[in-house]
């Protein structure tokens, strides 16, 4: 996939702004030459060589480090030169405008990595984490970015795609050549590869799951009747007022938003409408909000007023296939002891917002969910692309496996493994569109 006759391009690699030290960074073929015009001393291939920066008139525009990384040991494949000078805005633009006018062009968002990509300096995945790293906003997302970039991630989906391969290549050469007695349809050793992978690609996914919302974080929706609690632990949560709250039912009739960080773990939490039957249009418009909202939740936590009758209406209105956990508000007034109840499917937390017990379960809950404390140990960052490409692979090996077990199609089994490899590969990126690699790259920030 290695690029060749691409521009030679340039970027600040520094933020923008006044500081000790500014890098223009610039790659491509034009490097030595552009060395020759901007430097009073002759390049030398890993070694930091101090030198003036100058003019096409011989005047000096700065003075700093230059290091020159030649193709193709370089971050890009290609040659690099990296000028280190002082790090105030106008004379790092007078030194990029210098460098373009002697040849090199502007650098698009990302384009440094996407070189990087196209000449397999780095797979899709590890470049995806280079962008990762830098937006990290917690100790564990930038040790989890890093294993991504350092190709942990990538050697799982590796591992999967060769299984497939070998599989593929089996049932294939049954189904061409029929004479040799191959019976892969009952000799056992298709559908035990088939449970195996399926093993190992639901692994995968948990663990892709717990990156995503290491880096995009995790989304909880408070849900519940009005009056139940949910504006306040909004509040308890934040650690500041956020929301209004009285004893008012219905107080919350919009949707709010806050972004908090819970130990280090990021949490959007958005406080709803209280869920209950309406006859009033804006109540009604809050409702339908607050539901489209938990359609798009990682968590919901139901918030009971432990002192009423608990009634099925909000869960009936609940999806079955988001996470919902029940939070007994309101043990203060009867008396009774925080606690939290966990069985296979049903988590039930006993808590008073007002007096602030039993809080601490929850948010201790919420970590151990996403398996948040151990998360810098075993997790890699993934991104919602992985996820999806994740689930349809394992679709596709699903589909093998209902195949062998009801059709016996042995062109239909090879179909589907052959999707499930596409799919995977996406991940990588041995197999993308123009159109993929131009979003996720335009993503990044210039000059990476």
């Amino acid at each position: 996939m290695a690029i060749e006759n691409c521009d030679t391009i340039a970027a600040r690699a520094t933020p923008p702004g006044n500081g000790g030290i500014g890098i223009i960074r610039i790659s491509g073929a034009l490097v030595p030459d552009i060395g020759r015009q901007i430097l009073t001393k002759p390049l030398v291939p890993r070694q930091a060589l101090y030198s003036s920066f100058i003019e096409d008139d011989g005047s000096v525009i700065d003075s700093g480090i230059a290091l020159f990384f030649p193709a193709p040991a370089s971050y890009t494949g290609e040659d690099i030169l990296e000028l280190q000078g002082h790090g105030g805005s106008v004379v790092l633009d007078m030194l990029l405008s210098r460098v373009i006018s002697v040849g090199a062009r502007l650098a698009n968002p990302g384009e440094f990595t996407e070189r990087a990509f196209l000449n397999n300096k780095l797979d899709l995945a590890q470049a995806e984490a280079v962008a990762d790293l830098i937006e990290s906003s917690t100790e564990q997302s930038v040790r989890s970015a890093q294993k991504s970039m350092q190709g942990e991630f990538s050697s799982q989906i590796n591992e999967l795609v060769e299984e497939l391969t070998e599989l593929r290549t089996y049932v294939e050469a049954a189904i061409d050549f029929v004479d040799e007695e191959i019976d892969f349809l009952t000799d056992g050793v298709v559908e035990n590869h088939l449970i195996k992978l399926l093993h190992s690609i639901k692994q995968i996914q948990k663990t892709a799951q717990q990156g995503r919302i290491l880096r995009d974080g995790m989304t909880v929706v408070l849900a519940g009747k009005p009056n139940a609690g949910k504006s306040s632990l909004l509040n308890a949560l934040a650690g500041h007022e956020a929301a209004i709250v009285t004893d008012i039912a219905g107080t919350t009739r919009d949707i709010l938003r806050e972004r908090i960080q819970l130990d280090g773990l990021p949490l959007h939490i958005i406080d709803t409408a209280g869920l209950r039957e309406s006859d009033d249009i804006i109540e009604k418009e809050g409702i339908r909000r607050t539901h489209e909202e938990i359609s798009k939740a990682d968590k919901i936590l139901l918030l009971i007023d432990v002192t009423e009758h608990e009634t099925e209406y909000e869960l009936k209105t609940l999806p079955p296939n988001i996470d919902i956990v029940k939070i007994y508000n309101k043990i203060d007034l009867i008396g009774r002891a925080p606690e939290i109840k966990q069985s296979l499917n049903d988590t039930q937390i006993y808590l008073s917002i007002k007096t602030g017990e039993g809080v601490e379960l929850l948010t201790q809950h919420l970590k151990q969910s996403v398996g948040f404390n151990d998360a810098a140990d075993n997790v890699f960052i993934a991104r919602r692309r992985h996820i999806e490409a994740l689930k349809k692979a394992d679709e596709f090996i699903e589909s093998a496996l209902n195949q062998l077990q009801t059709t016996q199609a042995g062109e239909l089994i090879a179909e589907d493994l052959s999707q499930a490899q596409m799919s995977l590969a996406e991940i990588t990126g041995r197999f993308t569109s123009e159109d993929l690699l131009g979003k996720i790259f335009s993503s990044f920030c210039i000059g990476k």
